[in-house]
């Protein structure tokens, strides 16, 4: 698999449109760290730790709904593989005038676009989630 978090957002955007209420996906700390920011942002229930068939760890991640409608309404991946997007404090972008949030990988952590104008470091935007 090339991009991990690509294919984690996927999952979590295919689940929501068929209305699952749980999605798993392969474990690992950079996936746990974003599924921390969208927890905190309120756009998921949470996630669990836990193992597949072969026993190989994945995350389960509880979906959230608000009138049978999807939290999520639209994730985009902004940084891939082939083309990383880095960003200073100033540049980082606002998702529909704060609406949403941006999800910035930063040397103090993942974390949401806020906390990151707050604390005043930039890095690389992982994605976008309104």
């Amino acid at each position: 698999m090339n991009d991990p978090i690509g294919d984690m957002l996927t999952r979590i955007r295919n689940a929501q449109m068929r209305g699952k209420s749980t999605v798993s996906t392969p474990a690992s700390k950079l996936r746990g760290w974003v599924l921390d920011v969208l927890a905190d942002e309120g756009y998921i229930r949470g996630f669990e730790k836990g193992s597949d068939a072969k026993g190989h760890p994945t995350l389960e991640i509880s979906l959230k709904y608000y009138d049978g409608a999807p939290v999520i309404r639209e994730v985009k991946r902004v940084s891939t593989p082939g083309r990383r997007v880095y960003m200073g404090v100033k540049d980082i972008p606002s998702v529909r005038q704060g609406l949403g949030v941006s999800i910035v990988s930063t040397p103090r952590g993942v974390m949401s676009d806020a906390s990151a104008r707050s604390q005043n470091v930039g890095g690389e935007v992982l994605c976008t989630v309104f």
